[in-house]
This record gives C-alpha cells, sequence and structure tokens, in this order.
C-alpha cells in the first residue's frame, strides 16, 4: 500500500473516473482519497466518495507491486500521455505544471508522525480559547444567556437549534454517540445464556460462532473488538448477523462489561470441543466460525501453544450434519425464530461435511499452521504466508501484524485506512471514549450522527447470479471493475477463486483464496466471488 499525490490531471474529476483512470490506463488501483475539511480542520481519510470533486494535489492511496509504479500518478500528464499505451512510458514530462514540482510528497519521518498528536492537542485548547467568550453548557458553546442556563431547567447536551426539535421521549437510541455503531441498552449476562436445548430450538441461520477457549482467570483479549466491526451503523440492522459465544461463561462474565451494548449476541455455556454444543448451535450453518484461545500458553513446548485451537478446527471438520437440513424446514417456528436472530435474506442448505464449513483459527505458534489442514501438501517449513490455509483465510497468526507496523513506520496514513476498513470506522471522539474506559454511550439520532452512517464497506458480490453475472462468463476482470464503477458506484478491489475451479470431480473442494488486485486481463469464472467497496444504501437493502 503506497501513497501518491496525484497530478494536476486529475484535478476536477470524481473519484470513480479517477480510479477507472488509473487503473485502465496506469495499471494501478486507487483505494482511497485524503480529504481537507473546508473548515481547515484535520485531514481525513475518504474510501471510495461519491460525486465530490477532487482539487489540485489531492492525495490517493493506491495498491501496487513497487513506489516506482505508484509514481505514475503524479506524472500522468493528459497532454502528454493521452495516446500512450505501454503504462511503463508513462514518465516525467516538461510541461509547465510539472516544472515547480519534484516529485511526490516526501514520506512524513517518524518523530513528525509523533509530533501530530500534540499540535492537534494545542490546536484543540486554542480553540476552545477562542470559544471561551462564549457561555458554556455541557462542554459545548452556546448562544443561550448564562442567566437562563443557571435559572433554567437543564437542557440536553445538543445543538440548540436541534434541540427544540426532538421528543425525547419517543426516541430510541439505535446508535452509539458517534453513529458509527449499533448499539442497545446494557443487559446483563443471564439474558443473553442459552442452554443447548434453548440453542437448537432457535435454528440459527447465518450467524457467527466464536469457539472461545478461556479459564475463569485467563486474560481478557477483549471480544468487544471482534464484536464491534460486525455492529458498524453502515449495516442495516436487519443485515446484522448474531454472534453465538461458546465458552466458558465465568470468563465471560469479565468480558461482559464491553458487550453489553452491542446487539444480537448470545452466549453458550459450554464447550467448543462439544458436538452436542456445535450442533446445537448449528455450527454447519454459520456465515463463519472463529477460533481463539484466551489461555497463556505453556513456556515448555511451544508446539502445544494451539493444541485446543487445533483440536477444536479438526473436530468440526470431522463432523457430518447430514439429517439437520430437514429438520430446518420441518420446524413450524422456525421462520421467526430467524427473522429475531440474523439476515434472512439468503436461507439456504449448510454443508453437509463439516471440511466446508467456513472458519478461521487463531494460531499462537506459526509453525503450527501445518496440523490444521489434513490435505495440505505443504513443506512445514513453508512460510506462513505461503501455506494453503492462510491463503484460504482458515488461519491467522499475530505475526501477520509484523509487516502492518513496518508499513506504519513508512507510511503513517496506511493504518489508519486499514484500520477503517477493518473496524467499520473510527473516529477521534470515539477513539477517546474508549481509552477512558466508559465503553459504547448510547446518542440520539441526529442528522450529524446519522451521516456517518453513510461510509463504504467491504462487501462480496457473486458472479453466478445478480447483475455482475454476464461478467463471469470468460470476461476480462477490466470489463467487471469499469461496468462496477460506473453502473453502482462499487470498487472492486479483489476476487475470491475456487481453488478447484477447473475441477468437477468428486475430489474438488469448496476451499477459496483471495486474489487481490489481479491484472486488468485476468480472466474471471462464473464460481468467482468479487471483493467490493460498497456504498451505504439508504433504503433497506438485502443485498449482502
Amino acid at each position: 500500500m503506497y501513497t501518491e499525490t496525484l497530478s494536476p490531471s486529475f484535478s476536477g474529476m470524481t473519484f470513480s473516473q479517477a480510479s477507472e483512470l488509473c487503473f485502465v490506463k496506469l495499471k494501478l488501483l486507487l483505494l482511497a482519497i485524503e480529504v481537507k475539511p473546508i473548515d481547515g480542520g484535520d485531514t481525513k481519510i475518504s474510501i471510495n466518495p461519491q460525486s465530490s470533486k477532487m482539487p489540485a494535489n489531492t492525495v490517493g492511496f493506491f495498491i501496487a507491486q513497487s513506489a516506482e509504479e505508484v509514481k505514475r500518478a503524479w506524472f500522468y500528464c493528459k497532454a502528454c500521455h493521452e495516446d500512450v499505451k505501454d503504462e511503463n512510458l508513462i514518465k516525467k514530462c516538461k510541461c509547465k505544471h510539472l516544472a515547480n514540482k519534484t516529485g511526490a510528497t516526501p514520506a512524513t519521518p517518524f518523530s513528525a508522525a509523533l509530533s501530530k498528536p500534540l499540535l492537534n492537542i494545542k490546536n484543540s485548547v486554542m480553540a476552545k480559547e477562542e470559544n471561551g467568550s462564549k457561555p458554556v453548557m455541557n462542554g459545548r458553546p452556546t448562544n443561550k444567556p448564562a442567566d437562563q442556563q443557571k435559572n433554567g431547567k437543564m437542557e440536553v447536551g445538543i445543538a440548540d437549534d436541534q434541540a427544540k426539535d426532538f421528543d425525547f421521549a419517543k426516541t430510541e437510541m439505535k446508535y452509539d454517540s458517534t453513529g458509527m455503531f449499533h448499539w442497545t441498552p446494557a443487559r446483563s449476562i443471564e439474558d443473553c445464556i442459552l442452554d443447548r436445548n434453548q440453542a437448537a430450538m432457535t435454528v440459527l441461520n447465518g450467524h457467527v460462532v466464536v469457539c472461545l477457549f478461556a479459564d475463569p482467570d485467563s486474560p481478557l483479549i477483549g471480544l468487544r473488538n471482534l464484536v464491534m466491526p460486525l455492529r458498524a451503523s453502515n449495516f442495516h440492522y436487519h443485515e446484522l448477523k448474531h454472534v453465538v459465544i461458546v465458552g466458558a461463561v465465568d470468563y465471560l462474565r469479565r468480558e461482559w462489561k464491553t458487550l453489553q451494548n452491542l446487539p444480537k449476541i448470545s452466549v453458550l455455556n459450554g464447550s467448543p470441543l462439544s458436538r452436542a454444543d456445535l450442533r446445537a448451535v448449528n455450527v454447519n450453518l454459520c456465515d463463519m466460525c472463529v477460533i481463539l484461545s484466551a489461555k497463556v500458553p505453556s513456556n515448555d513446548d511451544p508446539t502445544l501453544a494451539d493444541k485446543e485451537a487445533i483440536l477444536a478446527s479438526l473436530n468440526i471438520k470431522a463432523m457430518t450434519f447430514g439429517d439437520i437440513i430437514t429438520n430446518i424446514e420441518s420446524m413450524g417456528d422456525s421462520k421467526d425464530a430467524l427473522n429475531n436472530m440474523g439476515d434472512t435474506t439468503v436461507k439456504r442448505p449448510g454443508p453437509i461435511y463439516g471440511t466446508n464449513v467456513p472458519m478461521i483459527t487463531e494460531l499462537v505458534n506459526d509453525s503450527n499452521v501445518q496440523f490444521l489442514d489434513q490435505d495440505d501438501d505443504d513443506d512445514p517449513d513453508t512460510e506462513l504466508y505461503l501455506t494453503q490455509p492462510f491463503a484460504c483465510g482458515t488461519a491467522f497468526a499475530v505475526s501477520v501484524l509484523d509487516s502492518l507496523m513496518s508499513t506504519t513506520y513508512f507510511n503513517q496514513n496506511a493504518l489508519t485506512l486499514i484500520r477503517s476498513l477493518i473496524t467499520g470506522g473510527a473516529t477521534p471522539e470515539l477513539e477517546i471514549i474508549l481509552a477512558e474506559g466508559a465503553g459504547l454511550r448510547g446518542g440520539y439520532s441526529t442528522p450529524d450522527t446519522l451521516s456517518h452512517r453513510d461510509r463504504c464497506r467491504v462487501g462480496q458480490i457473486s458472479l453466478s447470479d445478480g447483475p455482475l453475472a454476464t461478467f463471469g462468463e470468460g470476461r476480462k476482470y477490466q470489463d467487471l471493475f469499469v461496468a462496477s464503477l460506473r453502473n453502482y458506484g462499487m470498487l472492486c478491489i479483489g476476487l475470491y477463486r475456487l481453488r478447484d475451479a477447473a475441477l468437477t470431480t468428486v475430489d474438488a473442494t469448496s476451499k477459496r483464496y483471495v486474489i487481490t488486485n489481479p491484472p486488468f486481463d485476468f480472466g474471471l469464472l462464473p464460481t468467482d466471488q468479487v471483493f467490493v467497496f460498497i456504498h451505504w444504501n439508504k433504503r433497506q437493502s438485502t443485498s449482502q
């Protein structure tokens, strides 16, 4: 991931036009741009923004093979390069608009990056001093006279012009105070605990199962960080997937304070190694099964650090579910239960074999990845990122974050962009609230907070049916990229392809792997799925 200043030729274009030009002409994937607020505040990173025109010297965020490739975005000149077919020939030209600048914006030194928060604090303090002449109410400047505040009733802590139109008795808090995440009033953990029979009668479908190994005194791993992105406000409420945690309740009671305000969470007091518990939560019908461990690994043998997580993974793969589908179809109250528990847009039969259950396992020790796949031919000494489980998204290790740390050292903005994608959005206000330990607070839905829903999210679009189905019939990736951007405002970032797409035999598996930013002439298949940046839709959309 690289940043580069866009050449003056991009000035006045919309993001879609600039992204299409970068992909078709320069063979670069433009993900986002840096936006400077009109009021002169801190710059923000905007992912696949809609309709706004780009000013001169806009900074873009790219996925590319090298920094040398990304320089094409700065060197591109419409007058000189419009007819150039080979992207490698796009070099610095002698036009006037490039004469005054020697190159792209230099990388910010690490020491300068550290000083920026101090500058932000200083600026905010100065801004408060400038507003000091105004009376302050609930921490905000207000236009009301001071005596009216003292003598009158305590006003609510929102802007005065919004307060007069608000009926607080009828207004329900659905989002947190920043408008970035869905929110619900705090519930006790007892209200969310299911026993095995209750879980089986609920008929869960399209949900997320979290298998958690933990002792009552295990260190907290921060389950909120896993659940919060699944509760981002740029999902409609009916699109939120129910999260079912299978593990020891004694440990979860300690984590519950951070989870109590997030909707659609249930807890099954059981063991991730118990097949009865796994069947009760319909692990074969889940959209994802996440296997985590909060236990402190022993120093004796690093190979044993992941034994429980690996056993749980192999246990699920060895299960069969031949009779589950008919049971779901025959239950009379299944429709109501499904409507309450998750996204019911696709009520599909689950896999018969556990090997086809979508699953991701967290590993402490990289080398233990060799034990996850029984049919994997990888050499035990193969690097983690070259192994089949990692490529197929079924294994994750903490060491993966090492490369992120080095990327952040050289490009501080990269982390902000990646966090926005993974966490569903982050704001300075939310950071302060969480850092102070108050947890998520509910907030009233004002036009300002509701506007925060309108941000991009990562989606998956199938090429087997729907509006993009025609591209799965032998078309090229560039055709899909351009049509998606022009017709739907969706920015394609990669493919999710079946590992055995070419096989039609019994040996073919349902495993998929990710191809990030394929070449423009890459052939498409009907079984492919596409990763896209999709805009939040105000309508109650049922598309994934």
